[in-house]
């Protein structure tokens, strides 16, 4: 059996084959799957591709003996999947990999606001060794407030009660088990913002959450509060935030995602070297006017971005493709 790999680099081409039977034909390709290139993998019966590879009718046409595509991604929009049902083409996906990733960057963030890291480390490599004003605080008995309660939230939740926290929750669903386990408590949110010393975003980016935290609430949060953001730049009102910050209503910020970044569906886009010939972050982000306050720290959107969170999208995709040789479907996508 033909399997083909495409859009892959040098160093997934080996676990890839240690991997998969020693039966198995596989064929690595460093392009996207296109019109131009499917014929390299006319013979095949399963091929895998990243996010940039459209996969369109005429490309499933132009693949006869195919029966299942595994796409290194959590979102499969870029595969036409009325297609893959007529020819029952099997899709398989990657649901999930870097919820505890995500998490840590959290607290990353939160530290470096809580201790003034990057100030003291900026100032060691400019002045030498001085702490005047760089007295922080602790974490311990602060409120945290999570707003989202997902797999990322969750994970947040879990790091919170390791430093004492206390830890407060919006949630459109309210799970009072998962409440109890992991000791925090529902709030709406405009309670949530009222009471927690730190809030942090966790909630996907749609029509219900786009400026979730805009004017009108942000004025609610404490004086001494922190907002945290390493979900989508759009849950946040940009305005607002920069205003609260003027205006004193804001200790400060970490963001990890702004609002006029690129679209992005996933952060899969951004292991992608053609994201970046379409989307100049590095220009947008030395623009920002958030760029320049010293209360702000502002991070690359990279906090899904770890080693073990890459390997796990490729690990998934591994048994994918290991399931169905086996006659077992794992991770299919409707």
């Amino acid at each position: 059996m033909q399997i083909a790999f495409f859009e892959v680099e040098e160093w997934e081409k080996e676990y890839i084959k240690s991997e998969l039977p020693k039966n198995a034909e596989v064929l690595f390709f460093s392009e996207k799957l296109a019109i131009e290139t499917v014929a390299q993998a006319k013979d095949c019966a399963v091929i895998s591709t990243f996010i940039d590879s459209q996969i369109t009718p005429a490309i499933i046409v132009a693949l006869p003996n195919l029966k299942m595509i595994a796409t290194r991604s959590t979102g499969f929009d870029h595969i036409d999947m009325q297609s893959c049902g007529e020819r029952k083409i099997k899709v398989c996906n990657v649901p999930s990999y870097g919820e505890n990733t995500v998490a840590e960057h959290t607290f990353a963030l939160l530290l470096t606001l809580s201790r003034k890291v990057y100030d003291s480390v900026e100032a060691v490599k400019k002045e030498g060794f001085s702490i005047k004003g760089f007295r922080g605080f602790d974490l311990a008995g602060k409120t945290l407030g999570i707003i989202g309660m997902g797999n990322i939230g969750q994970h947040v939740a879990r790091i919170a009660q390791g430093f004492e926290m206390k830890i407060v929750v919006v949630d459109i669903k309210q799970d009072k088990k998962l409440a109890k386990k992991l000791g925090f408590k529902y709030l709406t949110l405009e309670e949530l913002l009222k009471n927690a010393d730190i809030v942090t975003l966790h909630v996907p980016y749609n029509e219900h959450t786009h400026h979730l935290i805009n004017a009108s609430n942000i004025m609610l949060m404490k004086k001494s509060a922190y907002l945290i953001n390493t979900a989508r730049g759009g849950i946040i009102e940009t305005n607002a935030l920069v205003k609260a910050l003027d205006n004193g209503v804001l200790a400060g910020a970490a963001l990890d995602v702004l609002e006029e970044e690129c679209f992005i569906k996933e952060e899969g886009q951004l292991l992608s070297e053609e994201f970046y010939k379409k989307c100049d972050i590095k220009t947008m982000l030395q623009n920002h006017i958030l760029m320049e306050k010293k209360n702000v720290i502002i991070t690359p959107h990279n906090a899904f971005n770890s080693q073990e969170a890459v390997e796990r999208i490729l690990e998934t995709t591994v048994e994918n493709v290991k399931g169905f040789l086996k006659g077992k479907v794992i991770n299919r996508v409707p």
